[in-house]
């Protein structure tokens, strides 16, 4: 019996050793997880904030174009001219965009990475995206300036073009398959979308046609009134928002799919 109390006590203290570990171990888990999650919503709670500043910017944009900024003379739609606001901030949104998917897939074409395909692929909707906006809100004011809703312009055909070209990139992405021979022709095709883009911007310099020159930059007659300036600027603001966190939220996404895409076709390796 008195051999038998010191073993007694030393499991004991191993005992209680372990409690502890256990204890200081399950503490430790508990912190690394909400240090986890703390930071997984960090992310999230800015695209939030900056959601609620695009959707507030859009909106006071959209009192103050209407309601401050002065009508345009009738040659130049009148009322439709306000359009304008919305329209050139939404084509230098499709400008950036595809800026974004021809960097990216330069990017991956050097050094392929999931990351670099997401972000091409983003650019590519996002482009899509502000075209459509492009090609819808043009017409319409084109309705009231010129009287027609389309003309085969050097500025419209080129850019109707590019705006294919993205559409079409959209689609293959869509229905091709997810391989490196189908990534790296979807990035070759990328680039040739956003190389279309400065023929855009200068075909009106270089070929004329009917696009109307609005910027003193452009040979036009500037905007008259200050508040039009400033409508101008709020709509660039409010469309590079836009424009940022949609290709935010798109390449997120991309990238969280090509990563559960890698782990699924992992998964069966490992479990056998």
């Amino acid at each position: 019996m008195g051999h038998g109390a010191p073993g007694q006590r030393a499991s004991a203290q191993n005992r209680g050793q372990r409690v502890q570990t256990s204890l200081r171990n399950k503490t430790r888990n508990k912190t690394n997880s909400a240090r986890a999650i703390v930071q997984r919503m960090r992310p999230r709670g800015l695209i939030v904030g900056v959601l609620a500043v695009t959707a507030l910017t859009f909106f006071a944009l959209i009192l103050f174009v209407f309601l401050k900024v002065p009508e345009a003379q009738p040659q130049a739609g009148g009322l439709a001219q306000k359009i304008f606001y919305f329209h050139v901030p939404a084509a230098y949104a499709l400008y950036v965009c595809g800026g974004v998917c021809f960097i990216a897939s330069a990017l991956y074409l050097a050094d392929p990475t999931d990351k670099r395909d997401a972000w091409a692929k983003a650019g590519a909707e996002c482009a899509s995206a502000f075209g459509g906006m492009v090609m819808v809100s043009g017409p319409l004011w084109a309705k009231k300036a010129w009287g027609v809703y389309w003309t085969w312009d050097p500025r419209l055909t080129s850019l109707l073009l590019s705006i294919l070209i993205y559409v079409a990139l959209v689609v293959l992405r869509r229905f091709a398959g997810n391989g490196d021979a189908e990534r790296r022709f979807a990035a070759a095709f990328g680039i040739l979308g956003t190389a279309i883009l400065p023929i855009v911007h200068y075909s009106v310099q270089l070929w004329g046609g009917n696009h109307p020159k609005v910027l003193k930059a452009n040979g036009g007659g500037g905007l008259q009134d200050p508040a039009m300036v400033q409508a101008l600027l709020g709509g660039f603001f409010a469309m590079t928002l836009l424009a940022a966190l949609l290709l935010t939220l798109r390449a997120q996404l991309a990238h969280s799919q090509a990563r559960l895409l890698r782990a699924e076709e992992l998964a069966p390796d490992t479990i056998g």
